[in-house]
Order: C-alpha cells, then sequence, then structure tokens
C-alpha cells in the first residue's frame, strides 16, 4: 500500500505521540508500505515554525528531508499539475497544505493519513 502523510500525522510520528490511532500507527509502520511525505509538509513546517506555531518541531525544520529518509519515507515533490489542482479545488476546505495534499492524493489516487474529516468533502480516502 501506498499513501501520504498529512503534517500532523508526521509530526505526531515523529514525536511518539499518542494522538495517532491505532490503524494509522500500523500503516505507517508497515514495512510493505511506501509512505510519503509531501514537499508541501517541508513548506508548512518551516513556515509554522518561522512564525512560532510549531515550536516543538524546530529542530527538524531544515532538515525534513534527512528526517524523512532516516524513516524510509519517501519524498512527494509538487508539480505544476497538483498546483493547478489545488489552485481548482472547491472552498471546502482553505488551508493551501492541506489543499496540495488533497490534489496530490487524488491526482496519484491514494490515501492520505489524517484525523482532517473536511478532506472526505473532496473525496480523499483517509486512513486514521
Amino acid at each position: 500500500m501506498q499513501a501520504i502523510l498529512d503534517t500532523h500525522a508526521l509530526i505526531w510520528w515523529l514525536e511518539g505521540s499518542g494522538h495517532l490511532t491505532a490503524e494509522a500507527r500500523a500503516a505507517i509502520s508497515e514495512e510493505a508500505n511506501t509512505i510519503h511525505v509531501s514537499a508541501a509538509t517541508a513548506w508548512e513546517i518551516a513556515t509554522k515554525v518561522r512564525i512560532g506555531k510549531l515550536p516543538s518541531v524546530a529542530p527538524i525544520a531544515g532538515q525534513l528531508a534527512d528526517v524523512v529518509a532516516q524513516h524510509d519515507f519517501d519524498e512527494l515533490p509538487v508539480t505544476l499539475a497538483d498546483g493547478e489542482r489545488a489552485g481548482l479545488l472547491p472552498l471546502h476546505h482553505r488551508d493551501p497544505f492541506d489543499r496540495m495534499l488533497i490534489a496530490q492524493a487524488q491526482a496519484r489516487d491514494l490515501p492520505l493519513i489524517s484525523n482532517e474529516t473536511l478532506f472526505d468533502d473532496y473525496g480523499v480516502r483517509r486512513i486514521w
């Protein structure tokens, strides 16, 4: 199976947080699965660390590529097609980072590991 990690799910995984459900934790930890981390997640983490909204992850801001590799996750680049798709999505959800993850999940027909129920409005499969 392949899936895309939402930013909060990645952070909770790295922190060993109990906020992840058993299903999400199992999907992430299964070695046979390919877990993707979007470039949008790096953008979101760096932005939110800079403005003081995510101080707990400040140590990984600027080093996310290394962290992703250490956990055997795959980098998921953002393409021009992803940008167009995200920009054209209906405005059920206004968060630009989440809209990009939704667009990438739709384009690749991949589930998102996320607790964001608003993703359901876009027909995106979620693991949670």
